[in-house]
C-alpha cells in the first residue's frame, strides 16, 4: 500500500511536471515551492539570484547548518508521451531531466524533517534555478546565498537512468567533469567552386582545426588524467556552388581541474590560429567557462554513503563511482563549501525510469521519491546529531 509521505511526494512531483519552466523564469514553480514550505512552519526567502529560494529549519541549539539543494529548472523540448496523465501543460517545455522529482525529495526530506525535529542546528533548503546552463549556482552565490544563509556543508543529488532504481552511487573526488565552451571564427575568401585556386577556402582550414584538436587530449596530456573535446556544430555560409568565406566551429571540452581546462584552452588557440596563418585566413577564438568541475569532498563522502546505507540497505551503495564526463551546477556551490553529491538510481535501461535524460519521453521514477526524501533527511540526522 502507497505510504502518505508517497501519495504526497506523487501529487508534488506530477504537478510540477506539468508546469515546467526554463532557467530563471521559474516563477510559478518557486511559488508553489514557497507555499508548500511555508505550511510545514519553514522560513522561506524568495528570490535569490532571481527565482531561486532558500527555507529554514531549525531544531535544538546548534549553530552548525547543512544545505540540502535542488534544481528547479526545465528544458526546452517537447514532451512525446502519449497517454502520460501528468504530461507537460507548457508547450515546448517539460522537465526532461528529473528536476520535478529533485524539488519533491528535498521537500519531502522538508517535510519528514520540520515534523520529527529529530537533529540539532539549521537545514537550509535552497531551491536553485537555472541549473540546465551552468548559471544558476553563480547567481545565487552572488545574491549572497553563502553569506545570508550559511551552511558548513551541502548535499545535492542527481537521478540516473540506467542504474537500478532506489540505488545510488558517489565517489570522492571529481564525479562530474567542468564544461568550457568554444567557438572557431574562421574568415577566409569565398569563390566560385569551380575555381578554388581564386579564393582561400575556409571548409578545407576548419576540417584541418577539427582533427587537429583531437590530438590534444591524445597527444599533450597526461595519459592519467581525463579530458573531452567534441565539436558538435559546422556552419558556413556557402551554397552548392560557392565556396564560403566564413566557418564557424562550436563544441565545448570536459575536464576536471583548472590545470588541464587552461592545457586544453591554450593548445586549441594555437591549433586554430597557427592552422589559419599558414593559409593566410583570419582566426577568432573564443573559449568560455560554464560549469565548475563536481569535486566531492572526501570528508562528507562517507556521511552521504552512510545515509545510503541506512534508508535503502548495506548493497545499495557504490561507494567509489566511475567518474562521468557529464556536468552539474553544483560543481559551482563546492567550490565555496564543501559536501557532496550523489547519484539515485531511477531505473534500469529496459525498465521503469530507463529511459535516459533530456530525451523527450523521459519521465522521474515516482518509486525513488520516497527513497530520496528519506536520504536526505538522513542526512540531515547525521551531519546534525542530537546529544
Amino acid at each position: 500500500m502507497e505510504s502518505t509521505l508517497q501519495g504526497q511526494l506523487k501529487s508534488w512531483r506530477h504537478h510540477l511536471h506539468q508546469r515546467p519552466e526554463t532557467g530563471f523564469e521559474e516563477v510559478d514553480t518557486s511559488a508553489y515551492v514557497a507555499n508548500i514550505l511555508k505550511t510545514l512552519g519553514l522560513e522561506v526567502e524568495r528570490g535569490i539570484g532571481g527565482t531561486g529560494l532558500v527555507a529554514t529549519l531549525r531544531a535544538g541549539s546548534s549553530a552548525r547548518a547543512i544545505g540540502l539543494r535542488a534544481d528547479m529548472d526545465a528544458l526546452n523540448i517537447a514532451e512525446q508521451a502519449p497517454g502520460r496523465a501528468h504530461v507537460s501543460l507548457n508547450a515546448g517545455k517539460m522537465h526532461a531531466c528529473g528536476h520535478d522529482g529533485h524539488m519533491s525529495m528535498i521537500l519531502g526530506a522538508a517535510r519528514l524533517l520540520a515534523e520529527r525535529r529529530d537533529f540539532d542546528g539549521i537545514v537550509r533548503f535552497i531551491f536553485q534555478p537555472a541549473e540546465e546552463h551552468g548559471r544558476g549556482a553563480k547567481a545565487m552565490m552572488a545574491d549572497g546565498l553563502f553569506e545570508r544563509f550559511p551552511v558548513d556543508a551541502i548535499f545535492g543529488a542527481h537521478n540516473m537512468p540506467g542504474m537500478r532504481a532506489g540505488t545510488f552511487a558517489t565517489r570522492s573526488g571529481g564525479i562530474m567533469a567542468s564544461e568550457d565552451n568554444f567557438v572557431i571564427h574562421i574568415k577566409a575568401r569565398g569563390t566560385h567552386a569551380a575555381r578554388p585556386h581564386m579564393g582561400i577556402d575556409p571548409i578545407v582550414i576548419a576540417s584541418q582545426i577539427v582533427l587537429a584538436l583531437q590530438t590534444i587530449v591524445s597527444r599533450n596530456l597526461d595519459p592519467g588524467l581525463q579530458a573531452v573535446i567534441s565539436c558538435t556544430e559546422f556552419i558556413t555560409d556557402g551554397i552548392r556552388n560557392v565556396i564560403p568565406s566564413n566557418v564557424t566551429i562550436k563544441g565545448d571540452t570536459r575536464s576536471y581541474s583548472k590545470d588541464v581546462q587552461a592545457l586544453l584552452e591554450t593548445r586549441m588557440r594555437e591549433i586554430s590560429e597557427g592552422i589559419c596563418r599558414t593559409h593566410g585566413a583570419q582566426c577568432h577564438f573564443e573559449y568560455t567557462h560554464e560549469f565548475a568541475p563536481t569535486v566531492n569532498s572526501p570528508e562528507y563522502v562517507d556521511l552521504a554513503v552512510t545515509a545510503a546505507r541506512n534508508v535503502a540497505g548495506e548493497n545499495s551503495i557504490d561507494a567509489n563511482v566511475q567518474p562521468m564526463m557529464i556536468s552539474e551546477d553544483f560543481g559551482a556551490f563546492l567550490q565555496a563549501v564543501p559536501g557532496n553529491f550523489i547519484f539515485i538510481g531511477n531505473g534500469e535501461t529496459n525498465a521503469r525510469g530507463g529511459v535516459p535524460l533530456h530525451n523527450a519521453g523521459y519521465d522521474f521514477n515516482d518509486e525513488i521519491l520516497e527513497t530520496g526524501a528519506r536520504y536526505f533527511a538522513e542526512i540531515a540526522r547525521l551531519a546534525l546529531p542530537r546529544g
